[in-house]
């Protein structure tokens, strides 16, 4: 059994919004806390062959930045070779993707860290099979959620539609970050404001746009300490 909640869910307002950008920071955000950090994928589509194993650039992403060092068998328990919709590659595959398996793994992860970060796949209502999607994981794993919305045109939309989502199925949004996808946006400001006043939970920070794929923490703080107490509240899974 796993002593107490350890970790936070990341979803998206869509897929390519910046999730495992996020996820990487805020692994390294607890890290620099003093937290011993894990990280997790549950379904990754979107892999090369090496050697026996798939890998998932998100996946290493991941792992890279979590403190401790976890199998991949445990980080990532899906992975798929097309970059397509998940429940799609595993029918494709002839796989089930298991619920069950997903949060053993999630337990054996947490046992070994002081906090787990994990990132969904695509949106928050994309499918994992005819009948679950990425909603369920955070209810299964009893974890709060952390969005992140991709700052351009439609994003209002977009998050005030995933919170709905969120709200109908009990789940618990902890915050939100907001990334700067586009190098510009016009009214990026008051786009970021109008959210503030219609998300009833705390903007966490804002991600600046940047080339590549590696963060720089030091330009892109997040404010953790909401997520802390939430996780302190909460009671164990």
């Amino acid at each position: 059994m796993v002593k107490a909640v350890k970790g936070v869910f990341v979803t998206g307002t869509d897929t390519g919004v910046g999730k495992t950008l996020v996820a990487t920071l805020l692994l390294r955000a607890f890290g620099e806390q003093g937290w011993r950090t894990a990280a997790m994928k549950p379904v990754a589509a979107g892999a090369r062959r090496r050697g026996s194993a798939w890998i998932n650039d998100d996946v290493e992403r991941l792992r890279a930045a979590a403190s401790v060092r976890s199998p991949r068998a445990l980080v990532n328990p899906y992975c798929f070779a097309p970059p397509i919709a998940p429940h799609i590659a595993a029918g494709e595959a002839g796989v089930s993707i298991s619920l069950p398996r997903i949060r053993e793994a999630y337990r054996r992860l947490a046992r070994n860290a002081d906090i787990v970060v994990i990132e969904g796949a695509g949106g928050l209502l994309v499918p994992l099979g005819s009948n679950s999607d990425t909603a369920d994981l955070p209810r299964l794993l009893e974890l709060p959620v952390v969005l992140v919305v991709g700052l351009r045109l439609g994003c209002i939309n977009h998050a005030l539609l995933t919170v709905a989502a969120m709200q109908a199925r009990g789940l618990q949004l902890a915050g939100w970050i907001g990334n700067c996808v586009l190098p510009r946006m016009a009214r990026r400001a008051e786009n970021i404001e109008a959210l503030r006043e219609r998300i009833n939970a705390p903007l966490l920070g804002v991600v600046a746009h940047r080339r590549g794929l590696n963060p720089r923490p030091s330009e892109n703080r997040l404010d953790i300490d909401p997520l802390i107490r939430v996780i302190s509240e909460r009671k164990p899974n």
